[in-house]
């Protein structure tokens, strides 16, 4: 699964080049947020948040429609239960790469209105007490909305929510960053 998730992300890079040299769609963003985590992992019902970032590059087509590839971090959901009088602590995490479509809605000079959806490579890690549970990995669905506002006719700043399914669970990232158009 990492090889696939390395395979895309090398085929991505690869592209840039070629695609900067021609006039016009390139893109890069950086968003910081909030990644919420609720599941029932080994019998300890988990729900706590982190600190998300997502690092994305991608083509813009037109006003309308984009394609965009990337790299999201949910963090680290730490959580401690108290277990028969013992104390039980509970590590999840999960990252990996993005590949999907963007469609924007301009409602202004300055402001549109965007949706986000496509397929997230990823894998996680599971452990108790420091101890690895599980490591799973997989490939499964993301959408997201958000506004964008234009500060200059290149750099814009955003603000999103992204839905991110991972296998039996959820996650929910709220994130603002920053938007270069080449």
């Amino acid at each position: 699964m990492k090889f696939q998730s390395l395979l895309t992300a090398a085929a991505i890079a690869a592209l840039i080049p070629s695609i900067a040299a021609a006039d016009s769609g390139l893109f890069v963003a950086g968003n910081i947020g909030k990644a919420e985590l609720s599941e029932n992992f080994d019998g300890f019902d988990v729900d706590t948040d982190s600190t998300a970032y997502r690092f994305t590059a991608g083509w813009r087509f037109n006003n309308y429609v984009a394609l965009e590839g990337g790299y999201q971090n949910f963090g680290r959901f730490d959580q401690t239960f108290d277990d028969a009088g013992e104390s039980v602590s509970i590590s999840l995490k999960a990252d990996g790469f993005t590949i999907g479509g963007i469609g924007n809605l301009p409602i202004s000079d300055r402001y549109s209105l965007f949706a986000r959806a496509g397929a997230f490579f990823w894998d996680g890690d599971g452990e108790i007490n420091n101890v690895t549970a599980a490591r799973p990995e997989d490939t499964n669905f993301y959408f997201g909305a958000g506004l964008q506002l234009r500060l200059t006719d290149q750099l814009a700043v955003t603000a999103d929510g992204s839905h991110y399914d991972l296998d039996n669970t959820s996650s929910t990232v709220v994130s603002v960053g920053l938007y270069y158009r080449f």
